[in-house]
């Protein structure tokens, strides 16, 4: 049996959570916290073999939560479990020995068959994310000697560009080059900025007169 703690400030979630992974015989959720004092508190108590943890909660948050833990127990996996699609979340949560980082919005069966991956020894990374970490943590070569860009632009600001002219909204940008909402509207106000101009279409007019996507 499979002993798992699920960390959310949202009880809706907490509770959907532990009905569904409660109707696979090899799980049995043994905890349920609500921010990450809780969870390290519990897991002292219940030492679950699995926690899955989110990380924007009140008074401690799951990456905190996550090095305290790692730190007294070891041996118990945590999987970041989140709607945070930015990458950065999924380097701070593997420098600090998580095994693996799961968005929310998966498959319930999905997310059964990765508690057991780790279970047993895995690390689970959505492949869309793992591909993005490799982009990231990598050394490029090829950006360090390449000329900058018109309006001097960074390589996000120029995908957040093209999402624009492909007419999608913010929702759908944050989840196709897998950032925040927040932070694509921040890179907007920069591409308005940089480019002198007050909107969407402003924007993606420019961007295609000057040669930018």
């Amino acid at each position: 049996m499979i002993k798992i703690m699920l960390v959310d400030d949202q009880e809706l979630i907490r509770e959907s959570l532990a009905f569904v992974l409660n109707t696979d015989p090899e799980l049995e959720v043994v905890a349920l916290a609500k921010n990450g004092q809780e969870a390290v508190e519990l897991s002292k108590e219940k030492k679950p073999n699995i926690i899955l943890m989110d990380i924007q909660m009140p008074i401690m948050d799951g990456i905190t939560a996550t090095k305290f833990i790692k730190a007294t127990h070891p041996e118990i996996r945590i999987m970041i479990l989140t709607t945070f699609q930015e990458i950065q979340h999924v380097i701070d949560a593997l420098s600090i020995g998580a095994e693996g980082y799961l968005l929310k919005a998966m498959h319930p069966k999905d997310l059964i068959a990765g508690i057991k991956l780790v279970h047993t020894g895995g690390t689970l990374l959505p492949n869309d994310l793992a591909k993005i970490l490799v982009q990231q943590i990598q050394p490029s070569v090829t950006q360090a000697v390449q000329a900058p860009t018109p309006y001097d632009l960074t390589e996000r600001e120029v995908q957040v560009l093209e999402c624009l002219a492909h007419g999608l909204s913010n929702k759908d940008t944050a989840e196709r080059l897998f950032l925040s909402e927040g932070t694509v509207k921040n890179y907007i106000s920069s591409l308005y900025h940089k480019l002198d101009v007050k909107n969407r279409l402003q924007a993606v007019n420019k961007a295609k007169e000057e040669d930018l996507i």
